[in-house]
């Protein structure tokens, strides 16, 4: 199971099997015949309440006030046997029971409420995740793409990190950024940038003038997303991707953003030197402020886009993630098995906490039927 699909587990309640239930009924039968058994100079019953504090753990409020009423009648049975149901011990330990489980009913009903906040939020979080980071198609042209996007905080599924991909007659554009700052807070700037990108990547004709648009894009609404005491803090680090269908090379321009990774056949990984140019929000519109790097693309070869929180992820010793030495083993895959291998990597070596969001592109040149057979082998 991937790290998204266990965090969206949390908050979500979980449903009993019946099969537990049985336990904490079986625990008052044992307790009350064991109380019986011992006479009176042994009191087994105070340990009853030991079962609707069992059953709040894996249950609901009604069900767990439903085991606290059998956990009376326990009590109340032991005093009958004894011939002491009036007595004041008796009524003691069964009042005892009785605040006490109704102490637990209200601390399960606080929880199962928390719980289905939580699944609202995150609700709400997939829903703006499908409206400001379109799900990208597995094909375009003939490109393979897959992504992963993991966001560091626990309450979201997106945050600073984005990508995007359109086609632009015989090419695809491909964009990977992030925001500085992440989760909730740096959702609008990241949605502002999307927006920017899918039109000005139709319009403008080289990489730099479309870095360039997007800069100004970026002046003209920035200032109103910028939370207060941050003030011209505020910018984007990203890569723009060129891909021609008919051409074996692919096109990058670098704003401030990690290269990618190039992984050719035989185990090979390449880590390419770009040329830096400033991030997307500190004012810089000049098309010739960005250089045009280009690399060869063939068939067998796959680019990995990513953002830094791959690279900066930390194992318990403080080691970082050693990306291009680990994506080596996993060349030969498609893009779908690469990325899951690399996020089940990552999370493991981060000890499944991560400390920054986490986004993931592989794009791979079909190539036809190896393709097709690869995909039925992965």
């Amino acid at each position: 199971m991937g790290y998204r699909q266990a965090r969206a587990g949390l908050g979500q309640p979980w449903q009993p099997s019946h099969l537990l239930l049985l336990i904490p009924v079986v625990l008052i039968v044992v307790i009350t015949a064991a109380d019986i058994a011992t006479g009176p100079s042994i009191a087994l019953g105070p340990l009853l309440v030991v079962a609707p504090a069992l059953t709040a753990w894996f249950a609901g409020p009604w069900t767990t006030a439903g085991i606290g009423v059998l956990a009376m009648a326990g009590e109340v049975i032991n005093g009958w046997y004894a011939g002491r149901l009036s007595s004041r011990n008796v009524m003691v330990e069964v009042i005892a029971i009785a605040v006490i489980t109704s102490l637990i009913v209200v601390l399960c009903a606080v929880r199962d409420r928390h719980a289905r906040q939580m699944a609202r939020v995150r609700s709400v979080a997939d829903a703006a995740q499908q409206v400001v980071m379109w799900p990208l198609p597995r094909r375009l042209g003939p490109l393979r793409l897959a992504c992963v996007y993991l966001a560091a905080e626990e309450e979201a599924d997106i945050g600073g990190d984005l990508y995007a991909a359109v086609r632009t007659g015989s090419a695809a554009r491909v964009m990977i950024g992030d925001v500085r700052g992440k989760g909730l807070p740096a959702l609008g700037e990241a949605a502002l940038l999307l927006g920017a990108f899918r039109e000005a990547a139709h319009q403008q004709a080289s990489l730099p003038d479309l870095a360039a648009s997007l800069e100004r894009s970026m002046a003209r609404y920035l200032a109103d997303l910028e939370p207060e005491g941050e003030a011209g803090e505020r910018f984007v680090t990203a890569l723009l991707v060129e891909i021609a269908d008919a051409e074996p090379l692919v096109r990058m321009t670098s704003c401030g953003h990690p290269a990618p990774l190039l992984l050719g056949p035989d185990n090979t990984v390449h880590v390419p030197r770009l040329h830096p140019g400033p991030p997307l929000g500190v004012g810089v519109t000049n098309p010739d402020s960005h250089v045009v790097d280009v690399l060869p693309f063939g068939p067998e070869d796959t680019l990995v886009l990513y953002t830094d929180g791959v690279i900066e992820a930390r194992d318990h010793n403080g080691v970082f993630y050693p990306f291009a030495e680990r994506a080596a083993q996993w060349t030969d895959h498609l893009p779908e098995a690469l990325l899951q291998h690399i996020e089940r990597d990552l999370i493991a070596h981060a000890g499944g906490r991560l400390g920054d969001d986490v986004a993931l592109l592989a794009i791979r040149r079909a190539h036809s039927s190896h393709d097709e057979v690869e995909e039925g082998e992965h």
